[in-house]
């Protein structure tokens, strides 16, 4: 089996792993609203455009990946939350399920801003990982999960495009590390991994321009 093959084979196994792991969205928009203006804002954006890098865009990105995201911020049952954040535990800490799907629902009807990629050099080698991946260790072209232009797959992988390359190169950074750990089957962790710094670093800013 040559590697490309090998990769999509890979690719849509996990596919096939996840599909059944998140439903679909019933949320509310409008419902959202106050918490939107009292909570999110701020970091977020109103129309979910954050102004910062540090926080994420969340403007069109799938309902399903912002609510699971949403829930694993929050400690539930007596155990801890999935995903480590101080502030967001904060803030999701009152919300009910129904906050958090209105949330989630919000953010997906608004209209991302698009970016651009700031270092073309840096961007032509994070499109070559992007689109084709790392024969020599392994790694899956990104492509395959989160589609050639970056929109995701609903209820599976999420939306990269148009993300702070900021934001995008902590998050796999965290996830190299094991600081982040709420990926699916430890995707995220695998493929982390087998990246450099250098490498993080042209994938988060090639997926930046992406639309």
């Amino acid at each position: 089996m040559n590697y490309r093959l090998a990769m999509a084979t890979l690719a849509g196994a996990l596919v096939a792993s996840l599909s059944h792991a998140q439903g679909v969205v019933k949320g509310d928009p409008a419902k959202a609203q106050p918490t939107i203006t009292q909570v999110c804002a701020v970091c977020h954006g109103t129309d979910g455009n954050s102004l910062t890098p540090v926080n994420p865009s969340l403007a069109g990105q799938h309902p399903e990946y912002t609510l699971k995201q949403l829930t694993n911020f929050k400690a539930q049952g007596g155990k801890p939350a999935e995903r480590i954040n101080a502030v967001m535990a904060g803030m999701v800490a009152n919300l009910s399920a129904d906050d958090m799907s209105n949330l989630a629902a919000y953010f997906a009807s608004q209209k991302p801003k698009p970016r651009a990629a700031r270092d073309p050099e840096l961007a032509k080698i994070g499109q070559a990982i992007y689109r084709g991946g790392i024969m020599a260790k392994g790694v899956a072209a990104c492509a395959s999960c989160h589609s050639p232009n970056g929109a995701g797959m609903p209820t599976q992988f999420p939306r990269l495009s148009g993300q702070y390359a900021e934001y995008t190169e902590a998050q796999l950074n965290a996830f190299r590390a094991g600081e982040r750990a709420n990926d699916p089957n430890r995707m995220m962790r695998a493929i982390a991994a087998k990246l450099s710094d250098r490498e993080i670093k042209a994938l988060a800013e090639y997926m930046a321009g992406l639309r």
